[in-house]
């Protein structure tokens, strides 16, 4: 097992400034290897190359896989519950022993603000493997006593065994904090993982990898490959013939590429895809709740969270204020440099995500829209200029059937419109092919509650928005995914239960 082994973040690489030689390598049966070819991973903030990550090829694909294979015939595959939960506990320790580390290659990675990544994604990252260690050791399997056609008794009971060898491939707008919501339960029901990190945040993950060596989790059990999707690493582990499930959270046409991947082997998949997601906002709200939670709603990681607010519905007595409060904190939101205390905003991923979310901007203007605030890229007269930050946006005075009230940007922008009634609310939520989170801001508890019934969504939530408890479930409806993870619902997913009847006479 290698262990020992850490890699250093110098400060620079938080606001975009060169490490140097820095190589990122994948992690392999308890090794770290290179060789092949390498990318650049480039920062949003800068547009400085930052560092170098090794690409996996097939072959190092096949030896993952083969080492995750080999790891569930090990001391991993015999390991109990409560062993396995001990060593996530370990994981979770490690974590936050790494904790700087973490927070600066996410920082590096992403271009968010160091206050976030202190505050959000990575106490979540080492709060995933404390709640699946718990979840695991106290969810019980079901049994039954069924009275045979002779008159005895059988007893039925279930056995919980891993899936076997899961790929998890995961997106580049929450990193760590979704790498470990996929890692921890995986590992919690004794499978062998396989991940593939977006190319664009390669960091974290790699040091996830050092961390899974310092806390003594067997060769094999985690391995790491890097690389991109279509003739990468991604392809090579989505058609891998030794893949025995597939999780994948991302945007809904790779979602059904993988799919399509999948379907030869009959592997489960779990997905958690894109959304154009709504919020509503009643004239009994409390405007100034309403108002700040649809800041953070959308405008929170640059938009770039799948849970983000595109669409805001709001009823018509309370519309133009509402749209004018708005837009006024869209503009006051303070750009900085990511190591600045007062940031409030954060670059795109990456120049072409930055020139697709321009692009919607300028559709919305040529399908009619008044931008309320923002519509534009900020200006700062220092190395910024080369990031790939765009300003906040409001909008509003689109129909419908426009492409920006249908499309997912997936960046720092949503559309205002008033509605009349409840009945009009509920209906405008559901007019869109996604399904994965709704807001809903109100004083009424009846109607709060109906909201639940009525809205197209796996989340709803009422007069607040991101506030999750990790033992529900997550997930979405329509074309924003396939399956819940959360809680029990996630070892579902990441288990087989097998029947044992023994017939007692």
């Amino acid at each position: 097992m290698t262990s020992g082994r850490t890699t250093r973040w110098p400060s620079g690489l938080i606001d975009g400034r060169r490490s140097g030689d820095l190589l990122l390598p994948n992690y392999v049966g308890g090794e770290f290897v290179t060789g092949g070819t390498s990318f650049a991973k480039v920062s949003p903030v800068t547009g400085e190359t930052l560092l170098h990550v090794a690409e996996a090829d097939q072959a190092t694909v096949d030896a993952a896989v083969t080492a995750a294979r080999a790891a569930l015939r090990g001391p991993w595959g015999a390991m109990g519950e409560g062993e396995r939960a001990a060593v996530l506990r370990r994981v979770a320790d490690e974590l936050e022993r790494r904790f700087d580390d973490l927070v600066a290659a996410e920082v590096a990675d992403t271009g968010k603000s160091v206050a976030q990544a202190r505050t959000l994604d990575i106490p979540r990252g080492a709060a995933n493997f404390r709640t699946f260690a718990d979840i695991i050791t106290a969810t019980p399997t079901e049994s039954f006593t069924t009275v045979t056609a002779s008159g005895g008794r059988a007893l039925n009971y279930a056995v919980r065994k891993p899936v076997g060898v899961v790929a998890i491939i995961v997106p580049w707008n929450l990193p760590l904090l979704l790498l470990t919501w996929k890692v921890a339960p995986a590992l919690a029901c004794g499978n062998a993982v396989v991940v593939k990190p977006s190319e664009e945040t390669p960091s974290s993950a790699t040091v996830l990898a050092e961390v899974m060596a310092a806390a003594g989790v067997p060769d094999g059990v985690f391995n790491l490959v890097h690389g991109f999707g279509p003739g990468s690493a991604g392809e090579a582990l989505t058609r891998h013939p030794g893949v025995d499930a597939i999780t994948f959270t991302g945007e809904s046409a790779t979602g059904s590429a993988i799919m399509r991947a999948a379907a030869d082997g009959v592997k489960a998949v779990s997905f958690e895809l894109g959304g154009k997601n709504a919020g509503l906002v009643f004239a009994d709200a409390d405007l100034d709740a309403a108002v700040e939670g649809s800041v953070r709603s959308s405008f929170t990681n640059g938009g770039q969270v799948c849970l983000c607010t595109e669409r805001i519905y709001v009823q018509r007595p309370v519309f133009e204020e509402f749209a004018a409060r708005l837009a006024k904190r869209a503009e006051e939101l303070a750009f900085g440099w990511p190591s600045e205390p007062a940031t409030m905003t954060m670059p795109l991923i990456s120049a072409k995500h930055r020139e697709k979310v321009l692009g919607h901007y300028d559709l919305a203007r040529t399908e009619g829209a008044t931008v309320l605030a923002g519509g534009g890229v900020p200006v700062f007269g220092d190395g910024r200029d080369g990031g790939s930050y765009v300003q906040p946006t409001v909008l509003t005075g689109l129909g419908r059937h426009a492409r920006t009230m249908r499309e997912e940007i997936f960046g720092p922008v949503c559309h205002i419109a008033p509605f009349d009634d409840e009945d009009e609310a509920f209906a405008q939520a559901n007019d869109s092919e996604y399904g994965l989170a709704a807001t809903v801001w109100t004083r009424d508890v009846g109607r709060a509650h109906r909201a639940g019934a009525r809205l197209d969504a796996g989340l709803v939530w009422v007069n607040t928005w991101f506030l999750r408890d990790l033992r529900t479930p997550f997930g979405g409806v329509k074309a924003s995914g396939v399956g819940r993870e959360g809680g029990t619902h996630s070892l579902h997913f990441y288990s087989e239960l097998t029947n044992v009847c023994v017939d007692l006479g």
